[in-house]
């Protein structure tokens, strides 16, 4: 039996199919989570491998420590079932089971291989492409699927999807004008995708367009506000805009709305409020935005503990961010001496990671907020030609950027340093209101 795009499958049961074919179109779209399809699925067909597969591989991308037992069972089950499953299915196993130990980067290649063979397998595209993200490939993230699109037909329904990864890629790459030519084409149609939407948004973002910015996300609410689990990335995308157009306000209301500690289910969703909450903090510089209420209501329910530091280096620097602001500096500490311990000894993707950028980007914001300029500068400039190694996208990763102008604005740091900073984003983003007010800043 074969699957909608010709990829062979280890079941008998259209009802079963069909399960997992909805479930990875939730995993493509974000619209609810895949687990009760895949349950579904599951009970359809008890003895097929593949549901327990993309179980495991959709908890893994979400970056949750705690989760990772949760997909090693899933594993388990799943191999208890692999002797009668096609080749395909036990590739997926064997590659989300490099990813579960920790080696994300031959989880890719896993994946990749599966690729070769099946170039519309969307499941394995999937997860390649999510943690192409994760380790900041850029590259890959526009060529791994421009390896396998031309194989697509252009009437299959789940192309648009693969259009909104190629634009994110391309966005990724800094090919903007062909970035919003594919995200606008994969919105287009009747299908849903946020990631193209997003993707989009990313061009503007990183062109200096908030107006248009903030009218796209409006425009396309209905694809990505409403029962998605993207929406909250999404919110934080507007309030970027609102802070390009120096609207701090605008900004802070849409955090309130959207990812305080009552929207904020997920760490990926708590990322993405420490990260607006810390851009805030450099860009108040009389202070008066009170931001303090904020730390804490974001870290309600959010396990800032040492416990599980050390699995992404990325979601470690945020954790620390967060701490600081709440200005609990024995448990930033506690947790960067975590960080730290376990990459020294680690042996996996993420410790490779913390040490080439988690870990000095650590060191250099704990500086910063004790107001040590020049430390933070020394240790922030080298990391722009390097944070792309700890994953997330260049609009994630700009928060090095405004730390490192923030930096030099102090009193003590780096007047010509910045104005260079400036300078390119100048010609980026030409003369918006936030470049005006770092102008301003370093001129005082």
């Amino acid at each position: 039996m074969q699957d909608a795009r010709g990829n062979p499958v280890g079941t008998a049961s259209h009802d079963a199919l069909g399960h997992a074919e909805t479930a990875l179109w939730r995993m493509c779209s974000f619209f609810d989570a895949p687990l009760a399809d895949l349950d579904a699925a599951i009970a359809a067909d008890p003895g097929w491998m593949l549901p327990h597969v993309m179980r495991a591989s959709f908890l893994l991308t979400l970056t949750e420590p705690s989760l990772v037992a949760d997909a090693r069972a899933a594993l388990d089950q799943a191999d208890l079932l692999a002797a009668h499953a096609p080749e395909r299915e036990r590739a997926h196993w064997a590659a989300a089971d490099r990813c579960a130990a920790g080696d994300w980067h031959g989880a890719c290649a896993a994946w990749e291989q599966i690729l070769l063979q099946h170039p519309r397998d969307l499941y394995a595209l999937q997860w390649a492409h999510l943690f192409d993200f994760y380790r900041g490939d850029a590259r890959n993230l526009r060529q791994r699927v421009a390896r396998v699109l031309p194989q697509w037909p252009r009437d299959d329904a789940l192309r648009p999807y693969l259009l909104g990864m190629h634009a994110f890629g391309l966005e990724e790459n800094n090919l903007y004008a062909q970035a919003e030519a594919a995200g606008r084409e994969a919105t287009a149609g009747d299908a849903k995708v946020p990631w193209a939407t997003h993707a989009v948004a990313h061009v503007m973002e990183m062109q200096g367009r908030f107006d248009e910015g903030r009218r796209w996300l409006h425009e396309q609410e209905p694809v990505w506000a409403e029962g998605n689990g993207f929406a909250g990335h999404h919110w934080w995308h507007l309030a970027l805009f609102h802070l390009e157009a120096m609207d701090l306000p605008g900004a802070l209301a849409l955090h309130d709305a959207h990812q305080g500690g009552a929207h904020a289910v997920l760490t990926l969703q708590r990322l993405d409020g420490a990260a607006l909450l810390w851009r805030l903090r450099l860009l108040d510089a009389d202070g008066t935005l009170g931001l303090a209420a904020r730390w804490a209501d974001l870290a309600q329910g959010w396990d800032l503990t040492p416990r599980d530091a050390g699995h992404s280096a990325f979601n470690d620097a945020h954790m620390l961010i967060a701490l600081i602001g709440l200005s609990d500096a024995p448990r930033a500490q506690a947790l960067f001496a975590a960080v730290q311990r376990r990459a020294e000894r680690g042996t996996d993707s993420n410790a490779a990671m913390a040490r080439e950028v988690g870990l000095p980007l650590m060191r250099a914001l704990l500086a910063f907020d004790a107001g040590d300029a020049a430390l933070a500068i020394r240790l922030l400039a080298p990391l722009r030609e390097t944070a792309h190694r700890f994953g997330g996208s260049h609009a994630q990763r700009d928060l090095v950027d405004q730390t490192l102008l923030a930096a030099c604005s102090l009193p003590q740091g780096d007047r010509a340093l910045g104005r260079a900073l400036l300078n390119e984003r100048l010609l980026a983003r030409g003369a918006t209101p936030q470049v005006e007010h770092w102008r301003a800043r370093l001129a005082a």
